[in-house]
């Protein structure tokens, strides 16, 4: 039988490993702004998926131009305060996103700052305007 301390030793050893590692994969996930064009776009089609709002930024995906587009909005807390929700949205609808298209363009996505639907707009990055 290991002493006490010798357990309490380990026990924080692992919940360091733990910490570091679940940091490790958030910060890998997290999308910056590289990646991206600095030039404004905007481009109007009909969502494929509807808003999903799990992980380090809300998603979607849009069918515009005979391609689906994927959107890459905010973290998903700033997405809710914009007033989007996961319902609001069904597939078939047509929004408009603007942001910033991605820099490969072979990649069909868009790092959005506001969405339009129903002529509403919902800025999920208000500190871009």
């Amino acid at each position: 039988m290991q002493p006490r301390h010798t357990r309490r030793v380990y026990a924080a050893a692992l919940a360091v490993v733990v910490s570091v590692v679940s940091l490790s994969s958030s910060l890998l996930a997290h999308h910056g702004w590289g990646g991206n064009g600095d030039a404004e776009f905007e481009l109007t089609g009909t969502v494929e998926v509807p808003l999903k709002l799990a992980g380090p930024h809300a998603t979607m995906k849009i069918k515009a131009d005979g391609k689906v587009w994927d959107l890459t909005l905010s973290a998903p807390g700033r997405v809710s305060a914009s007033g989007l929700t996961e319902s609001l949205i069904p597939v078939g609808a047509t929004v408009k996103a603007h942001g910033h298209r991605n820099k490969d363009a072979n990649r069909f996505e868009i790092k959005t700052e506001r969405l339009t639907f129903n002529n509403k707009v919902y800025n999920v990055y208000p500190d871009r305007d």
